[in-house]
């Protein structure tokens, strides 16, 4: 069975990738039951609570996320170090429930996967 990382590596507001990606990984949960997501870089800002985005004329897509779990999706992963970048820290109230892991930890579980693909 292919194992597929999905990984957020950009901010959610100005660019789709973020909506595109939580799109990709509706569509391919249907064909891969191992899926996870990661959160890097900017990309740890998707998990923000609250956030307003239709003060610039964006779609607030980030609340979908929450239904990941009934894609059965579980394994969800953040970089410890890009928290702490951008003044957050794992007890921030987050969209999410995730892993954090310190930057060697995440490397080691992205390293099992068959396909990474990042947004």
């Amino acid at each position: 069975m292919k194992m597929v990382a999905f990984v957020f590596s950009h901010a959610p507001h100005g660019i789709s990738l973020g909506r595109e990606g939580l799109d990709a990984i509706f569509s391919i949960s249907l064909i891969f039951k191992k899926i996870s997501v990661f959160f890097i870089g900017d990309g740890v800002l998707q998990l923000i609570k609250n956030q307003q985005p239709e003060h610039i004329l964006a779609r607030n897509y980030t609340s979908s996320f929450s239904i990941l779990s009934l894609y059965n999706i579980k394994d969800l992963y953040c970089c410890k170090a890009s928290l702490l970048e951008r003044g957050l820290n794992n007890n921030n109230n987050f969209i999410l429930n995730i892993d954090v892991l310190d930057s060697y930890n995440l490397r080691l579980k992205l390293d099992n996967y068959d396909a990474i693909i990042n947004f």
